[in-house]
């Protein structure tokens, strides 16, 4: 069973672009977030006087809606962001265009615990493989006391549910695909909110190039799982830019792999997808409208179709 989260947001300029804070009931972390054009006032923030952890956010050039990021830690998070906002002939970093700050409420995190937290946040980030990231070395986790450990674990299990509600996926980690897709079909029951608690596989198929693609909704995002099939390379005949620029952008960086043969590309690791469309169109080479082509093998039910399942459309 899944249990519901209270999250608390505040606009601290009354628009949804600026600076905000959050964080959730019982939970002693904080986290506040602003764009860069607001950092004179996110410094005088009482959060950034605290020790704490850090991370960057920017736009990669390099990559097709990628995002490039930095995450640091600090006794006073503030110095550190200060650092970072000059330019970069004055070692600082120009990429970035938003700062989000975690710290605690009960100011008891140490500079031992804000290492941990670097550790293990960029530990995520890599194994995520969300983002590009610009940190030139990856510190090993500090050695902690077992109860402290266990304390900053919970910090981030807390930290990777408020920060997707700000929009930060950079932690969130394409592993958890695996790990649902062993779920018997018997512990799949519906959470206390009636919502499902898995969805099914789903199959895109091209039986006469025996292509076989795998898929799953994953807390509410498309899925392509590890080991699935594509086409290689994008019929001249068939143009889009932005899908073709997608599928180039996961051969290059390895996500999509050919086989020995060379007659196919293979996931080399669980693929999150900003839709079910993109995620075909990469698959098949071509526009796919993945509502109906992403089927349920055992039923013949489509993607569009299980979404809307039990909404009573027709009243």
């Amino acid at each position: 069973m899944t249990s519901g989260k209270s999250i608390r947001l505040y606009l601290v300029d009354g628009t949804p672009g600026g600076l905000l804070t959050a964080e959730i009931v019982n939970w002693t972390g904080h986290v506040v977030a602003a764009p860069r054009s607001d950092l004179a006032e996110l410094l005088r923030r009482p959060e950034t006087g605290r020790t704490g952890v850090y991370v960057l956010l920017g736009d990669d050039p390099d990559s097709l809606g990628g995002t490039l990021a930095y995450v640091g830690e600090g006794d006073e998070v503030r110095s550190r962001l200060r650092s970072h906002a000059r330019p970069a002939d004055q070692n600082g970093k120009d990429f970035w265009e938003r700062a989000v700050v975690l710290t605690s409420k009960d100011t008891n995190l140490t500079k031992a615990h804000a290492r941990y937290l670097e550790s293990r946040f960029i530990e995520l980030a890599l194994e995520a493989k969300r983002s590009t990231l610009t940190n030139g070395t990856t510190p090993p986790a500090i050695a902690l006391p077992e109860a402290d450990i266990s304390d900053m674990e919970n910090f981030i299990d807390q930290a990777q549910i408020v920060l997707p509600v700000l929009g930060v996926n950079i932690f969130r980690s394409a592993r958890s695909a695996t790990e649902v897709a062993n779920v018997p079909e018997t512990q799949k029951v519906a959470s206390s909110a009636g919502r499902r608690a898995t969805s099914p596989i789903f199959e895109l198929r091209l039986l006469k190039e025996d292509l076989t693609a795998r898929a799953r909704e994953l807390d509410g995002e498309f899925t392509v799982l590890a080991g699935s099939d594509a086409r290689i390379g994008w019929p001249a005949s068939s143009y889009n830019a932005g899908y073709k620029a997608l599928k180039e952008k996961l051969e290059s960086d390895g996500t999509l792999s050919p086989t020995q043969d060379g007659s196919k590309n293979v996931f080399t690791h669980d693929q999150v997808f900003a839709s079910p469309s993109a995620a075909g169109a990469v698959i098949v080479g071509h526009a796919a409208n993945g509502r109906t082509k992403w089927r349920i093998p055992e039923t013949g039910m489509n993607y569009g179709d299980w979404q809307t399942e039990g909404a009573d459309l027709e009243t």
